[in-house]
Protein backbone atom coordinates (compact mmCIF):
# COMPACT_ATOMS: atom_id res chain seq x y z
CA UNK A 1 0.00 0.00 0.00
CA UNK A 2 1.17 3.39 -0.61
CA UNK A 3 2.48 5.36 1.79
CA UNK A 4 0.71 8.69 0.63
CA UNK A 5 -2.54 6.49 1.32
CA UNK A 6 -4.66 7.54 4.66
CA UNK A 7 -5.93 4.27 6.13
CA UNK A 8 -8.18 3.52 8.79
CA UNK A 9 -8.33 0.39 10.39
CA UNK A 10 -11.64 -0.62 13.03
CA UNK A 11 -10.77 -2.61 15.96
CA UNK A 12 -14.10 -3.12 16.90
CA UNK A 13 -17.28 -0.70 17.12
CA UNK A 14 -19.75 -2.58 19.75
CA UNK A 15 -21.86 -0.38 21.96
CA UNK A 16 -22.60 -0.36 24.67
CA UNK A 17 -20.08 -3.47 25.98
CA UNK A 18 -18.45 -5.66 24.06
CA UNK A 19 -19.30 -8.72 22.21
CA UNK A 20 -17.82 -12.13 21.54
CA UNK A 21 -16.31 -10.90 17.88
CA UNK A 22 -16.61 -7.37 18.39
CA UNK A 23 -14.55 -5.15 20.89
CA UNK A 24 -16.03 -1.83 21.71
CA UNK A 25 -15.21 1.76 19.76
CA UNK A 26 -11.37 1.89 18.60
CA UNK A 27 -9.74 2.00 15.55
CA UNK A 28 -5.76 2.50 14.05
CA UNK A 29 -5.44 5.46 11.74
CA UNK A 30 -2.52 5.60 9.87
CA UNK A 31 -0.53 7.00 7.08
CA UNK A 32 3.47 6.19 6.32
CA UNK A 33 4.91 5.80 9.54
CA UNK A 34 2.76 7.77 11.47
CA UNK A 35 0.41 5.98 13.59
CA UNK A 36 -2.76 6.94 15.81
CA UNK A 37 -4.94 5.25 17.96
CA UNK A 38 -8.26 6.69 18.02
CA UNK A 39 -10.97 5.82 20.91
CA UNK A 40 -9.64 3.04 23.04
CA UNK A 41 -13.11 1.41 24.04
CA UNK A 42 -13.33 -2.00 26.11
CA UNK A 43 -11.95 -4.64 23.99
CA UNK A 44 -9.75 -2.65 21.50
CA UNK A 45 -5.96 -3.07 22.94
CA UNK A 46 -6.12 -6.80 22.18
CA UNK A 47 -6.72 -6.05 18.02
CA UNK A 48 -4.62 -2.95 18.01
CA UNK A 49 -1.66 -5.08 18.42
CA UNK A 50 -2.02 -7.04 15.32
CA UNK A 51 -1.16 -3.84 14.14
CA UNK A 52 1.28 -1.49 16.70
CA UNK A 53 2.78 -1.67 20.04
CA UNK A 54 2.53 1.01 22.52
CA UNK A 55 5.22 2.37 22.30
CA UNK A 56 5.20 2.37 18.53
CA UNK A 57 1.81 4.45 18.57
CA UNK A 58 2.85 8.38 17.29
CA UNK A 59 -0.48 9.39 19.64
CA UNK A 60 -3.50 8.64 20.92
CA UNK A 61 -6.93 10.23 20.55
CA UNK A 62 -10.13 9.93 22.77
CA UNK A 63 -13.54 11.48 21.58
CA UNK A 64 -15.40 11.18 24.75
CA UNK A 65 -15.08 9.25 28.37
CA UNK A 66 -17.48 6.69 28.13
CA UNK A 67 -16.15 3.35 28.95
CA UNK A 68 -17.30 2.36 25.67
CA UNK A 69 -14.83 4.41 24.21
CA UNK A 70 -11.66 5.06 26.61
CA UNK A 71 -12.01 2.07 29.20
CA UNK A 72 -8.65 0.17 27.61
CA UNK A 73 -6.77 3.04 28.21
CA UNK A 74 -6.70 2.08 31.87
CA UNK A 75 -4.77 -1.67 30.44
CA UNK A 76 -2.89 0.35 28.03
CA UNK A 77 -1.27 2.42 31.45
CA UNK A 78 -0.31 -0.57 32.83
CA UNK A 79 1.55 -2.02 29.35
CA UNK A 80 3.00 0.72 28.98
CA UNK A 81 4.61 1.00 32.66
CA UNK A 82 4.92 -2.15 33.98
CA UNK A 83 5.39 -4.99 30.94
CA UNK A 84 7.76 -5.10 28.12
CA UNK A 85 7.18 -1.92 26.85
CA UNK A 86 10.15 0.64 26.97
CA UNK A 87 8.60 3.97 26.58
CA UNK A 88 11.34 6.52 25.24
CA UNK A 89 8.41 9.11 26.01
CA UNK A 90 5.24 9.19 27.24
CA UNK A 91 2.69 9.00 24.27
CA UNK A 92 0.77 11.83 23.43
CA UNK A 93 -2.92 11.66 24.59
CA UNK A 94 -5.23 13.82 22.91
CA UNK A 95 -8.56 13.80 25.18
CA UNK A 96 -11.62 15.68 26.76
CA UNK A 97 -11.06 17.79 30.17
CA UNK A 98 -10.08 16.35 32.57
CA UNK A 99 -8.69 13.25 30.94
CA UNK A 100 -5.74 12.50 33.21
CA UNK A 101 -7.97 13.24 36.78
CA UNK A 102 -10.28 10.28 35.41
CA UNK A 103 -7.46 8.18 34.72
CA UNK A 104 -5.54 8.63 37.88
CA UNK A 105 -8.62 8.21 39.93
CA UNK A 106 -9.85 4.88 38.89
CA UNK A 107 -5.62 3.68 38.89
CA UNK A 108 -4.63 5.21 42.12
CA UNK A 109 -4.74 2.45 44.56
CA UNK A 110 -2.52 3.90 47.58
CA UNK A 111 -1.80 7.54 49.39
CA UNK A 112 0.38 8.24 46.25
CA UNK A 113 -1.10 9.20 42.65
CA UNK A 114 -0.39 6.89 40.00
CA UNK A 115 1.86 8.34 37.37
CA UNK A 116 -0.11 9.00 34.51
CA UNK A 117 2.08 11.56 33.21
CA UNK A 118 4.75 8.88 32.98
CA UNK A 119 2.39 6.71 30.41
CA UNK A 120 1.03 9.85 28.67
CA UNK A 121 1.53 13.03 27.52
CA UNK A 122 -1.52 14.54 28.14
CA UNK A 123 -3.49 17.32 26.03
CA UNK A 124 -6.96 18.49 26.50
CA UNK A 125 -9.11 19.12 23.81
CA UNK A 126 -11.23 22.03 23.06
CA UNK A 127 -13.34 23.33 20.43
CA UNK A 128 -11.07 23.81 17.29
CA UNK A 129 -8.27 22.06 18.70
CA UNK A 130 -5.89 21.16 15.99
CA UNK A 131 -2.40 19.53 15.66
CA UNK A 132 0.21 17.64 13.70
CA UNK A 133 0.87 13.99 14.63
CA UNK A 134 3.88 12.97 12.47
CA UNK A 135 2.44 13.32 8.57
CA UNK A 136 -0.94 13.67 10.04
CA UNK A 137 -3.02 17.08 10.99
CA UNK A 138 -5.72 16.57 13.51
CA UNK A 139 -8.78 19.21 13.73
CA UNK A 140 -11.26 18.71 16.58
CA UNK A 141 -15.27 19.73 17.31
CA UNK A 142 -16.81 19.72 19.78
CA UNK A 143 -20.04 17.64 19.25
CA UNK A 144 -23.29 17.21 21.26
CA UNK A 145 -23.59 14.22 23.42
CA UNK A 146 -24.67 15.44 26.87
CA UNK A 147 -20.88 15.75 28.34
CA UNK A 148 -17.78 16.59 26.90
CA UNK A 149 -17.09 14.84 23.11
CA UNK A 150 -15.35 15.70 20.34
CA UNK A 151 -15.25 15.02 16.47
CA UNK A 152 -11.99 15.11 14.78
CA UNK A 153 -10.65 15.57 10.98
CA UNK A 154 -7.69 13.83 10.04
CA UNK A 155 -5.91 14.69 7.22
CA UNK A 156 -2.82 14.14 4.93
CA UNK A 157 -1.56 14.82 1.94
CA UNK A 158 -5.22 15.97 -0.04
CA UNK A 159 -6.87 12.91 2.15
CA UNK A 160 -9.19 13.51 4.22
CA UNK A 161 -11.40 10.96 7.37
CA UNK A 162 -13.81 12.37 9.52
CA UNK A 163 -14.81 10.22 12.75
CA UNK A 164 -17.70 11.18 14.41
CA UNK A 165 -17.24 9.94 17.71
CA UNK A 166 -20.53 9.63 19.11
CA UNK A 167 -23.51 12.92 18.81
CA UNK A 168 -26.54 13.86 17.99
CA UNK A 169 -26.54 15.49 14.79
CA UNK A 170 -24.94 18.62 14.94
CA UNK A 171 -23.78 21.78 12.84
CA UNK A 172 -20.23 21.55 14.11
CA UNK A 173 -20.15 17.65 12.92
CA UNK A 174 -21.23 18.80 9.44
CA UNK A 175 -19.07 21.83 9.43
CA UNK A 176 -16.44 19.67 10.33
CA UNK A 177 -17.02 16.51 7.55
CA UNK A 178 -17.26 19.29 4.59
CA UNK A 179 -16.18 17.67 1.50
CA UNK A 180 -14.15 15.11 3.29
CA UNK A 181 -13.06 11.61 1.57
CA UNK A 182 -14.92 9.80 4.39
CA UNK A 183 -17.31 10.01 7.32
CA UNK A 184 -16.59 7.66 9.83
CA UNK A 185 -20.12 8.31 11.82
CA UNK A 186 -22.09 6.41 15.01
CA UNK A 187 -25.82 4.85 13.87
CA UNK A 188 -26.57 3.99 17.82
CA UNK A 189 -30.20 5.09 17.71
CA UNK A 190 -32.70 2.75 16.63
CA UNK A 191 -35.33 5.80 16.34
CA UNK A 192 -35.48 9.12 17.17
CA UNK A 193 -35.88 9.43 20.74
CA UNK A 194 -37.95 12.64 22.28
CA UNK A 195 -37.37 15.98 21.32
CA UNK A 196 -34.49 17.56 23.54
CA UNK A 197 -33.09 13.44 24.41
CA UNK A 198 -31.21 12.98 21.31
CA UNK A 199 -27.23 11.99 22.02
CA UNK A 200 -26.81 9.70 18.81
CA UNK A 201 -27.36 9.85 15.45
CA UNK A 202 -29.87 7.28 13.86
CA UNK A 203 -29.41 5.97 10.03
CA UNK A 204 -31.34 8.27 9.12
CA UNK A 205 -29.32 10.98 10.68
CA UNK A 206 -25.90 9.37 9.40
CA UNK A 207 -27.17 9.71 6.13
CA UNK A 208 -28.54 13.41 6.51
CA UNK A 209 -25.41 14.36 8.27
CA UNK A 210 -22.88 12.60 5.06
CA UNK A 211 -25.31 14.09 2.44
CA UNK A 212 -25.70 17.91 4.22
CA UNK A 213 -21.74 17.91 4.39
CA UNK A 214 -20.71 16.06 0.45
CA UNK A 215 -19.08 13.37 2.01
CA UNK A 216 -17.15 11.54 -0.38
CA UNK A 217 -17.92 7.94 1.48
CA UNK A 218 -19.87 7.29 4.52
CA UNK A 219 -19.01 4.33 6.97
CA UNK A 220 -21.46 3.28 9.14
CA UNK A 221 -20.28 2.31 12.76
CA UNK A 222 -21.27 2.06 16.45
CA UNK A 223 -24.49 0.67 15.29
CA UNK A 224 -26.46 -0.14 18.33
CA UNK A 225 -28.13 -3.89 19.98
CA UNK A 226 -31.35 -3.13 18.49
CA UNK A 227 -30.28 -2.81 14.79
CA UNK A 228 -28.32 -4.96 12.54
CA UNK A 229 -25.62 -3.14 10.41
CA UNK A 230 -27.43 -4.06 7.14
CA UNK A 231 -30.09 -2.76 8.16
CA UNK A 232 -28.19 0.48 9.44
CA UNK A 233 -26.58 1.02 6.28
CA UNK A 234 -29.96 0.33 4.01
CA UNK A 235 -31.49 3.20 6.30
CA UNK A 236 -28.82 5.46 5.88
CA UNK A 237 -28.76 4.99 2.26
CA UNK A 238 -32.03 6.52 1.80
CA UNK A 239 -30.74 9.57 3.36
CA UNK A 240 -26.98 9.43 0.94
CA UNK A 241 -26.65 8.41 -2.27
CA UNK A 242 -22.71 7.93 -2.23
CA UNK A 243 -21.39 4.59 -1.16
CA UNK A 244 -21.45 3.01 2.29
CA UNK A 245 -20.17 0.65 4.43
CA UNK A 246 -20.14 -1.17 7.73
CA UNK A 247 -17.23 -0.54 9.81
CA UNK A 248 -16.85 -4.22 10.92
CA UNK A 249 -14.02 -5.35 13.30
CA UNK A 250 -10.84 -6.18 11.52
CA UNK A 251 -11.77 -4.40 7.85
CA UNK A 252 -9.13 -1.87 7.24
CA UNK A 253 -10.38 1.27 4.46
CA UNK A 254 -7.98 2.66 2.44
CA UNK A 255 -8.52 6.73 1.43
CA UNK A 256 -6.92 7.95 -1.20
Amino acid sequence: MSDELLHLTVLGCATPYPSADNPCSGYLVSSGDTRIWVDAGSGTLGPLQRHVRLDELDAIWISHLHADHSADLLTAYYGALYADIRLAAPIPLYGPPGIAGRLASFLTNTPARSPIESAFAVTELHDGHRADVGSLQLTSRAVSHGIPAFAVRIETAGKSLVYSGDTAPCPSLTELAEGCDVLLCEAESAQAPAEGEQVHHTPEDTGNTASTAGAGRLIVTHVGRFLTPRQAVARASARFDGPIDYAAPGTTFSIG
